[in-house]
């Protein structure tokens, strides 16, 4: 849109054509008018909005903006955290600028983010992570919202325990069938009784409902993890048929595996199904050296759990973690919490 005003109005997506099984990227505010979301099918999209602008992706001009952002962001502090291309952590604690106002640090970042990049742009302002991320959804597009620290309580206590980190519509339906449909719901749970239902991860709502996130804001953020994914023009129709796809994407995975260079040592091996009816599983254990073995019996043991037709298959591992990051509560970003049970 801005590189091309008369897409300006008009519902645009960025994803792949539905003749070949693509999604959606990323659309703007006119096409989510429409139910048009990120991760839908584009064949899904376009039947709910005929008139959508479909653009490929073109991930260069993407990088290009996002380096112009992060040298925004390095004016104000050196502790910038990328999330993504278009996602940051900033901590402005200590910062002289703007009389130390983190606020209006943030009005003038997306002031300079509009004039220089030519995109306009949202921001959170609050004490720690969770709550910023949560905050900087709340006034898009183009707005910003703090959360002072008197205010955490109060704010936590009434969103929705979907917006907590890792809970997908897995947790969050399962959260439901408990009786919890707030932070504030979730408060009267005890550690103990949330470790019993939901094992490690017990203790991160357990903070999180509370407002407490104590990860700092890392400018040497780590890789958790490293995954290939391949969504097939025709769905392969049995095991047979993911067991002979799998070389071709075990192959994938080692060249980008060779290309990272990451240090730390492999923990886990992941695979990744998406049944015909869009539902989706992963499996994982234990590998040090994950190998074709590994990954072909984690498919069989996901493939059975629904026996249908297979549209996306995908291979990972995640890393060994140091002290501190499991001490943490980073996002799980591999491939989400989303299975099926």
């Amino acid at each position: 849109m801005r590189d091309n005003p008369a897409l300006v109005g008009r519902p645009v997506a960025v994803g792949g054509r539905a003749e070949t099984r693509g999604v959606i990227a990323t659309c703007n505010y006119e096409a989510r008018a429409f139910g048009v979301h990120s991760a839908m099918s584009t064949m899904r999209a376009q039947k709910l909005c005929p008139q959508l602008v479909l653009l490929p992706p073109d991930f260069e001009r993407y990088r290009t903006a996002s380096r112009q952002i992060l040298d925004i962001y390095r004016e104000y502090t050196p502790l910038v955290e990328p999330l993504s291309l278009d996602e940051a952590y900033l901590d402005v604690s200590g910062v002289d600028r703007c009389k130390g106002s983190a606020t209006l640090m943030a009005q003038e970042i997306r002031a300079l983010i509009h004039k220089e990049v030519g995109i306009t742009a949202s921001a959170g302002i609050a004490p720690n992570k969770f709550i910023a991320k949560v905050a900087s959804d709340w006034n898009k597009p183009n707005g910003q919202f703090v959360v002072r620290p008197q205010d955490v309580d109060a704010f936590v206590a009434a969103l929705p325990v979907k917006k907590l980190f890792g809970v997908g519509k897995v947790t969050a339906a399962k959260l439901s069938r408990l009786g919890v449909e707030t932070c504030a719901d979730l408060r009267s749970w005890r550690l103990v009784d949330l470790s019993r239902e939901f094992g490690s991860f017990g203790a991160a709502l357990y903070r999180l409902c509370r407002g407490i996130d104590e990860r700092p804001v890392r400018s040497d953020r780590i890789r958790k993890s490293l995954s290939v994914e391949t969504t097939y023009v025709t769905d392969l129709p049995d095991l047979a048929a993911c067991r002979a796809a799998l070389p071709a994407l075990i192959d994938e995975f080692f060249r980008r595996f060779d290309r990272a260079r990451e240090p730390r040592p492999v923990h886990k091996a992941v695979v990744k199904i998406k049944f015909a009816d869009f539902s989706q599983t992963t499996v994982e254990c234990v590998a040090a050296a994950p190998n074709a073995g590994i990954w072909s019996a984690l498919l069989d043991e996901g493939y059975v759990r629904r026996g249908l037709p297979v549209r996306l298959l995908g291979v990972g591992v995640r890393f060994a973690e140091t002290g501190l990051e499991q001490r943490g509560m980073e996002q799980i970003t591999l491939f989400g919490d989303d299975e099926i049970s």
